[in-house]
């Protein structure tokens, strides 16, 4: 009987852990399950700095006006300072005087962000987290100046800037 119940908890687990996609408990390296970015907090915290760890994975707010990224205006694309996957290029980006980077549409056919209802601090709004990572990027609204309406609220901290490459090929 011991043996047979053995027998079925090992098979049990076998089953459940291919059913899942994952790595056994013990595994601390990043996996990658359906393009998304999976790793332990452990593993969060050794690649981001502090500041950024509060924000992409504690879903902390930079002071406003206080963002490397608010008043920038050169050409190029902003990616997740987390996984690196594009979200936005400058081209979509304006100044809302809100006091953070402020984005009217993200990078491709709306996958690249995801939208959380967020129902903190006696608000309802929609949370904006990277689709890849699930990195906490800010907040999206309907108040936007532009044609689609939206004014994605993003924390400079949780963004990468490449500047766009201005040398022209002869």
């Amino acid at each position: 009987m011991k043996v047979q119940l053995v027998i079925l908890f090992t098979l049990s687990a076998i089953f459940a852990s291919c059913q899942n996609n994952t790595k056994p408990a013990a595994a601390t390296s990043t996996t990658m399950q359906n393009d998304k970015v999976i790793k332990t907090e452990t593993e969060w915290k050794q690649i981001l700095t502090p500041e950024q760890y509060n924000i992409l994975r504690q879903k902390g707010t930079e002071a406003p006006f206080t963002g490397k990224y608010n008043m920038t205006v050169d050409k190029g694309t902003y990616s997740c300072a987390g996984c690196g996957a594009e979200l936005f290029t400058s081209d979509m980006k304006f100044d809302s005087h809100c006091g953070w980077p402020s984005f009217d549409k993200e990078i491709g056919d709306g996958t690249k962000i995801k939208k959380i209802k967020d129902l903190s601090h006696g608000m309802v709004r929609a949370e904006i987290v990277c689709a890849k990572c699930e990195g906490h990027l800010g907040h999206i609204f309907d108040d936007g100046p532009t044609a689609t309406g939206n004014r994605y609220c993003v924390n400079s901290i949780s963004l990468q800037f490449a500047p766009a490459d201005t040398t022209k090929k002869k």
